[in-house]
């Protein structure tokens, strides 16, 4: 705890619970808000992209007096390295992910890993198929074996066939135009091998080829992605609707709480089921029993599967712990402040890493093995349970707010909720909406928090402004947390803010599925983590293939209203590259090069259908959207027009 009361105005948040706990703390403990604002001004080199520290002989920075770096590298050369340096961190991210739940099956097929199992054989049967495998006459084993290899080959191979998960899940003019230009990653591993050393000194200076390199590693991003998606489903299970609740309102303070950080299932879902199962331990201390609630992506995994309410977002996951009820908050991987730990200080609750190479100085260390998933998760819950007779009670203040929420919204949910109205054709439910003007399309919301803007404000406004405009939404990552912890991803939801298109579709939607759902569906589909955007990529492949087009003419869109880390820089390029236009809502860095700059957003377009969008005012950024998606729809209209009139075969190709 800081030694003096600090005066800065750190209120950079629209979320009524953060701002009761900032509000009660008024700089007594210094948290990100706070940080933020010390830290003005920030670097406008880096701001920019072209300040290069790739070499010893730096920083270079691009000035007028300085127009190349010491080796003689142009802005264009800098700014387009460190883009692709960025595409290339969030790919390992998602790597990470991945390998660990490739390396995991592997295991529980050696017999190493007893605790894990197949708890959806259909989700296998259908990977399977999708990525080109027979299934008929196979043991679930012999089949979960054939689909690791090719995992494994997805990720490792040095051969220039193409990517499995990548083929399998795309369309074949997407498939087409990335062989056009040469940008079909070989694996998920040599497409970041060859990016580092691509962007070593000395080796690439040309803007062009070192953004190529990053859209071929984004792609692999992609299929990395969509691996951990399908493993994940194959061991725990696809998700299905599920009501919870959301915000800081669900810690109970009669109960020892346990926080759930990160973005790996495999230990989470192992802590689940130890606390529901432990609650004589608990209860043994004077507690009513065990809750576990999720922060970001690990917190959209268990609440998808399990129903575990959603404590916060990236941005405030300090603040729970300021509440003074928390008793651990269990990390795994990716977008965890060190912050959380001097924070954890001045109270009783423990910071727990789980990850040999996630680790925060002074936090307690429960190296989480597959052999022992079971018996490190109930040793997590024991010192969560130590904790709580630590604690302080007139330390506990938690705010009140929570809201309902419905989430589970895989694509096979999304289908089954189709079906009801067109059983034979699930997806034509959603595209005839859009054909005869109920629906304006479909906006994927994905990516961060970021304190260069509003905390949540950007994407409440995105939100509402798309539902105005009778656009579908699913949501993924942070945003889906924002939209959940702010009453937006439940059927109320949807009769305040709703343009009347999109209520008729609801309403179709609800009536056909009366008896098969037990709540309404909410104004927003969660589809899951960050690693389930390309889940939500599926559901525009089945649009583009039911209309017999790809993926550029179909009106989709994506927007990141306040993105952050690397990994939202992979997943937006190669939502650019598989052809949709994706607003970013925090202008990245690259505008120091007119030339980068110019291809995200102009060329990508002429290239791949999909280009850039950088508009930092929430309201601005839904016309913009909403821009994207008209034209798309009006083009679609006119060319199936044509298509009619003159009797083709196909549809225009041209987008």
């Amino acid at each position: 705890m800081s030694k003096e009361k600090k005066k800065v105005d750190n209120k950079r948040t629209v979320d009524p619970a953060a701002l009761e706990v900032l509000e009660r703390n008024d700089g007594q403990i210094e948290t990100a808000y706070d940080r933020y604002v010390q830290m003005q001004p920030q670097c406008n080199f880096g701001r920019t992209g072209i300040c290069c520290r790739i070499c010893l002989q730096g920083p270079c920075r691009i000035t007028r007096k300085a127009s190349k770096g010491i080796c003689g590298a142009h802005g264009y050369t800098i700014v387009a390295r460190n883009l692709i340096r960025a595409i290339n961190g969030g790919c390992g991210a998602h790597a990470d992910h991945g390998r660990h739940l490739i390396y995991t099956v592997s295991e529980m097929l050696a017999g190493n890993a007893p605790d894990y199992s197949v708890e959806d054989p259909e989700k296998l049967r259908r990977v399977a198929q999708m990525i080109g495998l027979s299934v008929e006459g196979k043991e679930e084993r012999d089949l979960l074996q054939e689909v690791l290899d090719a995992a494994v080959s997805d990720f490792t191979k040095l051969t220039d066939e193409p990517l499995r998960w990548l083929e399998g899940t795309i369309t074949e003019g997407r498939m087409k135009k990335f062989a056009d230009c040469n940008i079909h990653p070989r694996s998920v591993q040599t497409a970041i091998s060859e990016t580092m050393g691509q962007t070593h000194m000395g080796v690439d200076s040309d803007p062009v080829n070192l953004v190529f390199q990053g859209l071929k590693t984004s792609l692999a991003d992609f299929a990395a992605e969509h691996i951990a998606t399908d493993l994940s489903d194959i061991l725990f299970g696809t998700p299905k609707p599920v009501t919870s609740e959301a915000n800081f309102g669900v810690i109970d303070p009669e109960m020892v709480n346990v926080a759930l950080h990160g973005h790996n299932p495999l230990l989470s879902e192992m802590i689940v089921r130890a606390a529901r199962e432990m609650t004589a331990e608990a209860e043994a201390v004077g507690a009513k029993g065990i809750k576990c609630m999720g922060i970001c992506c690990t917190g959209n995994e268990v609440l998808m599967r399990q129903g575990v309410p959603m404590l916060t977002n990236f941005l405030s996951q300090e603040l729970p712990i300021m509440t003074g009820a928390i008793d651990a908050m269990v990390v795994d991987v990716q977008c965890i402040m060190p912050g959380i730990r001097a924070v954890a200080e001045c109270f009783h609750t423990r910071i727990i890493t789980t990850m040999s190479h996630s680790k925060i100085a002074g936090a307690h260390h429960v190296e989480f093995t597959e052999d022992r998933a079971a018996e490190k998760a109930r040793e997590i819950i024991h010192l969560a349970i130590e904790a709580y007779k630590e604690r302080l009670p007139d330390r506990i203040d938690v705010p009140k707010l929570k809201n309902k929420v419905t989430a589970g919204f895989s694509v096979e949910a999304m289908l089954d909720v189709f079906a009801a109205v067109n059983p034979d054709n699930p997806i034509k439910v959603l595209t005839d909406a859009i054909d005869s003007g109920q629906l304006n399309g479909v906006v994927l919301l994905c990516g961060c928090n970021n304190l260069r803007v509003l905390h949540d404000h950007s994407c409440v406004t995105v939100i509402k402004g798309l539902a105005a405009n009778n656009v579908l939404m699913v949501a993924t990552g942070c945003m889906a947390g924002t939209a959940a912890k702010l009453n937006l991803m439940n059927a109320e939801a949807v009769e305040e803010h709703a343009g009347e298109g999109l209520k008729e579709f609801y309403r179709m939607l609800n009536e056909a599925n009366a008896d098969r759902l037990t709540d309404k569906l909410p104004l927003v589909f969660h589809m899951g983590s960050c690693v389930d955007n390309s889940r939500a990529y599926d559901l525009n492949t089945l649009m583009a293939n039911q209309w017999g087009i790809d993926t550029p003419k179909v009106p989709y869109a994506a927007s990141a209203p306040e993105a952050m880390s690397e990994k939202a820089v992979a997943i937006g390029s190669w939502c650019v590259t598989l052809g949709m236009p994706t607003h970013v809502g925090v202008t990245p860095e690259i505008t120091g090069s007119a030339l980068v700059d110019g291809v995200a957003r102009q060329i990508a377009h002429d290239v791949y259908g999909g280009y850039f969008i950088w508009e930092e005012d929430p309201d601005k950024s839904v016309e913009v959207i909403m821009d994207a998606l008209n034209e798309r729809t009006w083009k679609l209209r006119v060319h199936r027009q044509a298509q009619e009139k003159y009797e083709t075969e196909k549809i225009s190709a041209g987008w």
